[in-house]
């Protein structure tokens, strides 16, 4: 009889409790009042026109059936060569490098291959938010370090908190989202150091790896001391080409770690567009003056976005790499926490930017707020004087108050 089976709906409980996120409230909000967008990581420009005619151009004379489940042979050799180029790894591209449907789906299949439940996994606070759901959906016990302005740096102590014969994994993402920081070599050296002596694997997040300043060149944790072995390192086209719509990523990892990472890559996606795989080993090969040039033009961007806040009066943190400067809105004058002012500057002032706070799961920091600098002049000049109008009603209510 119809309706006489009893039913209900079972909801994974970790998904069902999880809020929207802050991009996509704060972009919401961003469209809904007309505002300025300088909370969501992405740039105004196209990218690079030989690489999109590049991806044309596979379009319509390549084939668009199934590519190789590790990714085009073509894709995964560019990869192994940058890396000799610009690092100075040595990567085999046929048993050390896959690619995915971006760097999520990369940590995706990192997490769901290399968690076993109860294993404990390692992560620093303020982090990227798909790290906890997923380490919890894997069965991983979460231990977090907390970073801190304006350094973001962790101890040895930090470490000794957070280690144990239990941690199976570690995730890195260097340069960091959101604070902009480069972790220094000795960061990088401790770390290794307690990799290996707790034989934990290092699930390395470095998409970030092109977009560093100031004449700083990336130093990837798989080239230090012991780490070869146990490090799972992934990269980014969108971030490298700001094409960040393409979702093109990578794994490398040595062949044992890679052969499990693999497993769960075809069953999760399987494959990427061929071409976009296409577009991305050419821009790999033949973009050196991209890979000069665009750093330069986004240190301006920052500068520029810096150099306008200070004239306002706000403070800004050190931003070494990313899209991302902060604003340290109590030196700042500003007496609400970050997402207080976040909500009021979107909604009264017209910007939109991201409260770190955000980033954080327990203790979190709450005075700072992230906006992105890879926008056009005029964005960045009106975006200054939309905070400043912001911190002034931010004043005035606490005047009131």
């Amino acid at each position: 009889m119809r309706g006489s089976l009893k039913t209900r709906f079972m909801a994974n409980t970790i998904y069902s409790a999880l809020p929207t996120t802050i991009f996509t409230v704060m972009s919401g909000l961003a469209r809904e009042m007309g505002a300025i967008n300088l909370g969501q990581g992405f740039p105004d420009e196209p990218g690079p026109e030989r690489i999109l005619r590049a991806a044309s151009e596979a379009l319509l004379t390549q084939s668009n059936q199934y590519p190789p489940m590790p990714g085009l042979p073509a894709l995964r050799e560019a990869v192994a060569r940058h890396y000799e180029h610009w690092q100075g790894l040595s990567l085999d591209p046929a048993q050390e490098i896959t690619i995915t449907s971006g760097a999520t789906e990369a940590l995706a299949c990192a997490f769901l291959s290399l968690i076993e439940p109860g294993d404990e996994v390692v992560l620093f606070q303020p982090l990227y938010d798909s790290y906890l759901p997923m380490v919890r959906r894997a069965g991983g016990v979460a231990k977090l370090a907390r970073l801190a302005p304006p350094h973001w740096r962790f101890t040895r102590e930090d470490l000794d908190a957070v280690f144990s014969a239990r941690t199976r994994l570690v995730v890195l993402n260097n340069p960091l989202n959101p604070t902009g920081s480069v972790f220094s070599e000795a960061d990088l050296i401790l770390l290794a150091e307690y990799c290996v002596r707790f034989d934990a694997v290092a699930l390395c997040d470095e998409v970030w790896e092109q977009v560093v300043f100031d004449g700083a060149v990336h130093r990837p944790l798989m080239a230090f001391p012991g780490m070869r072995e146990r490090c799972v390192k992934i990269g980014s086209a969108g971030k490298m080409f700001a094409l960040t719509g393409w979702k093109v990523g990578w794994l490398a990892a040595a062949p044992a770690l890679t052969e499990t990472l693999s497993k769960a890559h075809q069953f999760l996606t399987f494959t990427t567009a061929p071409n976009l795989q296409t577009a991305v080993a050419f821009g790999l090969d033949e973009s050196q003056d991209w890979f000069d040039a665009m750093p330069v033009g986004l240190a301006a961007s920052r500068d520029r976005l810096a150099e306008g806040l200070a004239r306002e009066g706000f403070v800004t943190l050190p931003s070494a790499g990313t899209y991302f400067l902060n604003i340290d809105l109590t030196a700042s004058g500003v007496a609400e926490d970050d997402t207080a002012f976040a909500f009021r500057a979107v909604r009264e002032a017209g910007v939109a930017g991201i409260p770190v706070s955000a980033f954080y799961e327990s203790d979190p920091v709450t005075n700072i707020l992230r906006l992105c600098f890879a926008k056009r002049d005029e964005t960045l000049n009106q975006g200054v004087i939309r905070l400043a109008r912001a911190r002034d009603l931010s004043v005035k209510v606490a005047a009131v108050k």
